[in-house]
């Protein structure tokens, strides 16, 4: 359905400048994709050569946006945030799944189910499971012995949730994903691995996200937990006894070692790995491809293999940059000396 360019503004809480309010917009894309018609965005200042190219009839830029652009622009206080608000208009609308249960999902008898589930084809559902009111179980999900899950949950296809987890309420788990499998515990006793039993479970709170193919060790003993809000990507490992905490992201391919505590508002960015039994303080921030072997404060900024407060790594690679140079001089000072110069 199209729209004003004056319609979206009003959408969106912004303010039209550089152009008319009443042209009509049909559709939505990237900066470099968008063409006549389409509405874009501009939240990077790296984007501002391709906004300046773009072909798009308007772009979201922020309220304090001084550039000249051929697009009408919609000045809003975070471009980002109101394009995802625009695409929601323009996209189609979301897939529902209707409340019941498929003839080949199997439930145990003693399952509790809250009203307006709704259980996709052959979902398992143990006994002692608890699911709350309005929450999605996809297609071939397991549903471990006495695990308990909220209400208004989504839990995507092929989602495997082992015995006893706990789930909050709006708890999103995308396909792939196993949640409490056994963390991995051995000990070498005459020259053999014999297994730790894990008797804890993972507890995870309302309104996580939980990408696809993560896994989440259950505990040793106790709970492995993640916090209200937190968000995790794809492909993240998550080993027995993590605790994180409230509103913190961690990005694909992070691997959490056992024991560790990762603080509220802290950043894992992709590739991050952390060894056990350390600390990440609230609102601290970990670059890409870190490698943290020791606890890192709040609100401090950390990077490289080992990891660093970020300043001293920069640093650190700019007197690594200056060796070959500094090779050559002792070179030239050694054969000076050897001539006795």
């Amino acid at each position: 359905m199209d729209s004003t360019i004056e319609e979206l503004a009003a959408w969106v809480g912004g303010r039209v400048v550089g152009g008319s309010g009443s042209i009509r917009i049909a559709g939505a894309a990237s900066v470099s994709e968008a063409q006549e018609g389409d509405i874009t965005f501009f939240g990077n200042a790296k984007y501002l050569p391709a906004l300046r190219a773009s072909r798009a009839t308007c772009a979201l830029v922020p309220e304090d946006f001084q550039e000249t652009i051929p697009a009408i622009q919609i000045q809003v206080a975070n471009p980002s945030l109101a394009f995802s608000k625009v695409i929601e208009r323009f996209a189609p609308a979301p897939v529902e799944f209707q409340p019941g249960i498929h003839p080949s999902a199997v439930i145990a008898p003693s399952a509790q189910l809250g009203a307006n589930v709704s259980i996709q084809a052959h979902a398992v559902i143990e006994a002692g499971a608890v699911i709350g009111e309005g929450t999605v179980i996809g297609a071939n999900v397991y549903v471990g012995h006495e695990t308990r899950i909220g209400s208004h949950g989504l839990i995507y296809p092929n989602v495997s949730l082992r015995e006893r987890c706990v789930l909050g309420n709006r708890v999103i788990i995308h396909s792939g994903a196993v949640i409490g499998s056994d963390g991995f515990g051995f000990e070498m006793v005459n020259g053999r691995f014999v297994k730790i039993p894990q008797t804890g479970i993972v507890q995870i709170d309302d309104d996580v996200e939980i990408g696809a193919n993560t896994t989440i060790d259950r505990a040793r003993f106790g709970r492995t937990w993640i916090g209200e809000g937190t968000k995790i990507d794809n492909l993240v490992q998550i080993a027995h006894n993590v605790v994180i905490g409230k509103h913190s992201v961690i990005v694909s391919q992070v691997g959490i070692s056992g024991s560790s505590r990762i603080g509220n508002y802290v950043t894992l960015a992709g590739q991050v790995g952390l060894v056990g039994h350390i600390e990440i303080g609230d609102q601290a921030i970990v670059a890409a491809k870190s490698g943290v072997s020791k606890n890192i404060p709040a609100k401090q900024m950390w990077w490289g293999l080992p990891a660093k407060p970020v300043q001293e790594q920069k640093e650190l690679i700019a007197y690594m940059s200056r060796l070959p140079k500094l090779v050559e001089r002792v070179k030239r000072l050694e054969e000076r000396a050897e001539k006795g110069d």
